[in-house]
């Protein structure tokens, strides 16, 4: 008996005005309780619901229905008439018409006079005389315009402007087939909607629920909020109130949150703006050129193999490439061109770069803006990078990385040195940094970044140098440009004090709210 009075308590009103009001023998269905208890349709399942999972109700049927439903156009056509009758009456009483003057003469789009000028031409009801006009034949209203305003006048009377199709005949539905629709109703007068009636019976566990309720006296009408109205009438000294669990824990709010991995962006973007730098950016989708032709890399250089970047399959070549930055670049490659180099000694190949690929390397960013860059100039951009490798706590087959120039006739290494420091330390939050010399075909001096995470250990955060004169001076640059590219996912990690670069694009929204919780 204790379970039943910790059971009955825990009742709402809307199940315990089902439990008192019927019995077993009674079939219920959501229509009956909004028709016999005033509830809503959604009360009346979420009082289906909680019965059933308390097994107080049980299943027995399922009834397919399908209904036909006025939408607006419907409504307008009930309101206006359908074009095809107003159409006949048009033509009955000017004569032959062009389409256009039908259009115009009843305030119909002209797209619906040509549909319904094919499909009343076709019955035998219009035809476009000799000279272009449509004129009516004399033939009698197909008996579909008759069914059709039969329906629209059905539904209009309804309730909820809805026809049962148990309730039509079989003309009434073969002509509805061509006036509804489940979906794209904006064009139809009709809508199609399939419901199921779901009935309903108490179980023989009920009847004890029933005498313990009456016996507490509980009707389901007990108050359970106190409205400022109930207090302005004093309406609740009048009635009894629903029993409250303060064990039962508080709904769990859950606000909205930026992304951390985008925050972190943002603040990266937030600090370089806030040290003069400008942002640039570019498309995903790249040519062989600027990806790489450009940056003084060689078309046979071992970067440059299928397996390092990703081709696109269609279309798999640009249209062209601007001038004069092709003709320059081609010349550097072959002979150095205006750059003081000896170049590659090739014959720079025209249909090779423009071949299109997915970016590999944020260094394009900046190749696209020195011909565009004002002097002095400090430029920075944050690219999605896309390259083949294996993916691992430290590596992913698409990257971002924040990549930036500096262009002046003051900038040189030291002061390229200063900004990956800048780089480690306040905005990785690294502790310790080191330098180590590289190799990059497009800078001379070339320097990695590497810093250490207390627990992956070193990893190289990104590289660097100063560009050479084969890249820009094919853009017409004539001064020293400082550039890089950093590697910000790992900056992330240890920004955001992850062991795995995988972290950053976590499905599991806990450990993404976990994650900006330390943030």
């Amino acid at each position: 008996m204790a379970d039943i009075k910790t059971l009955i308590k825990n009742l709402h009103p809307l199940e315990t005005k089902v439990l008192l009001k019927y019995g077993l023998k009674d079939e219920l269905t959501s229509e009956k309780l909004v028709r016999e208890l005033n509830y809503k349709e959604g009360h009346a399942n979420q009082a289906f619901s909680w019965l059933l999972g308390k097994q107080l109700l049980a299943e027995t049927s399922r009834t397919p229905h399908t209904y036909f439903e006025l939408t607006d156009y419907g409504h307008a056509v009930a309101k206006n008439g359908l074009s095809e009758e107003r159409i006949i009456n048009f033509l009955k009483e000017n004569g032959a018409k062009t389409l256009p003057e039908i259009a115009a003469g009843l305030g119909i789009e002209n797209k619906d006079v040509g549909s319904a000028f094919g499909t009343l031409s076709k019955e035998g009801v219009l035809r476009m005389n000799a000279e272009k006009k449509a004129e009516h034949t004399g033939a009698p209203n197909p008996a579909r315009i008759e069914i059709t305003k039969n329906l629209l006048e059905k539904a209009l009377a309804s309730e909820q402007g809805q026809l049962d199709a148990a309730n039509l005949s079989k003309t009434e539905i073969e002509t509805m087939a061509g006036l509804t629709k489940k979906r794209g109703v904006s064009d139809t007068p009709f809508k199609t909607i399939e419901r199921e009636t779901v009935a309903y019976k108490l179980t023989e566990a009920f009847s004890q629920i029933v005498d313990a309720l009456k016996t507490a006296g509980i009707t389901g009408n007990e108050i359970g909020e106190v409205t400022p109205s109930m207090l302005a009438s004093g309406e609740w000294k009048k009635g009894t109130f629903r029993g409250y669990n303060i064990a039962v824990p508080p709904a769990r709010i859950i606000p909205g949150r930026t992304n951390p991995y985008v925050q972190f962006l943002e603040s990266v973007k937030d600090k370089l703006c806030s040290l003069g730098f400008q942002e640039f950016d570019g498309p995903l989708v790249e040519t062989e050129f600027w990806n790489g032709d450009a940056l003084f890399m060689p078309q046979f250089h071992a970067a440059r193999d299928i397996h390092d970047v990703y081709r696109i399959k269609n279309p798999t070549h640009a249209k062209f490439i601007e001038e004069p930055y092709l003709s320059n670049v081609a010349a550097v490659h072959k002979n150095g061109g205006n750059s003081g180099s000896r170049g590659w000694n090739y014959e720079f190949d025209k249909e090779f770069t423009r071949r299109l690929i997915m970016r590999s390397q944020g260094t394009v960013l900046s190749a696209h803006q020195l011909h565009k860059a004002e002097i002095p100039g400090k430029y920075f951009g944050i690219a999605r990078c896309f390259r083949y490798d294996k993916v691992d706590a430290t590596h992913l087959s698409d990257f971002y990385q924040t990549e930036g120039i500096v262009l002046g006739d003051n900038v040189n290494l030291r002061t390229l040195l200063g900004f990956l420091r800048m780089f480690a330390v306040e905005i990785a939050g690294a502790t310790e940094v080191k330098y180590v010399p590289g190799y990059f075909p497009f800078t001379e001096p070339s320097i990695e970044v590497h810093i250490k995470h207390p627990k992956l250990g070193w990893f190289e955060l990104g590289g660097s140098g100063i560009f050479r004169p084969e890249v820009t001076k094919a853009m017409g640059i004539d001064v020293p440009v400082l550039a890089w590219g950093i590697g910000i996912d790992r900056m992330a990690l240890m920004a955001l004090g992850l062991n795995d670069l995988r972290e950053l694009f976590c499905e599991d929204i806990e450990r993404v709210r976990l994650r900006k919780a330390r943030f």
